[in-house]
């Protein structure tokens, strides 16, 4: 049996990061590799044994998520982080995913989507919440097609509308009669396109050009 995947989770409420480490613990799949109430606390913890996946508040006391998932994403290259957040602003969710963030969770996400969204970025994929998904597809109707990397194809397209609408990357799959991995695949082409992970040129300019 393989091992379980290693969490540290990052978020200064303490009784939200106690919820939390319980969700993680309580799955055979996963184990809490500690909980910290803020970036630079982890960044000393983790130096010595980083965990296998991060879950990263976005609203930190001293550095905040949006910029310390650069140093994490610096030191840990091999290491998903998925940011963790209320309803936020599109500047912070952006510079995030430029910074090298692998997807977004909503903190009023139910645990088993919860646990469904690390699962997919422990397996190379970039989860979203809806409403993170939502914003996304406004950034791609404003931007114009020479600022991406490539056209979205029409499937590309139809899943960020299913994703805006609120489906689950399982719920999307079913709808489009494609399996969950591939879901999975199309959103890591997409990130790309977007120039959100190796290429953070196109979101750069629309941050610069006030679009988002």
């Amino acid at each position: 049996m393989a091992e379980p995947t290693a969490v540290a989770i990052v978020e200064d409420d303490a009784r939200v990061r106690e919820s939390v480490r319980q969700i993680i613990d309580a799955e055979d799949d996963f184990r809490s590799r500690g909980a910290y109430g803020s970036a630079e606390q982890a960044l000393r913890a983790l130096g010595g044994a980083p965990a296998d996946l991060l879950l990263l508040d976005i609203h930190l006391p001293g550095m905040e998520g949006s910029e310390a998932v650069r140093l994490f994403h610096e030191r840990f290259p091999t290491m998903p982080i998925v940011m963790f957040t209320v309803f936020d602003d599109d500047r912070r969710i952006f510079t995030s995913i430029c910074n090298g963030a692998s997807g977004y969770v909503l903190k009023k996400t139910p645990p088993a989507r919860l646990l469904e969204a690390l699962r997919a970025a422990r397996d190379g994929g970039a989860p979203m919440s809806p409403e993170i998904a939502r914003r996304v597809v406004e950034v791609f109707r404003r931007m114009r097609p020479r600022e991406l990397a490539a056209p979205l194809t029409p499937t590309e397209v139809r899943l960020l509308g299913h994703l805006a609408e609120g489906l689950s990357y399982q719920s999307a799959a079913e709808m489009m009669g494609i399996s969950i991995n591939t879901v999975r695949d199309h959103v890591r082409v997409i990130y790309e396109k977007l120039h959100v992970h190796s290429k953070s040129a196109a979101v750069s300019k629309a941050l610069r050009a006030g679009l988002i």
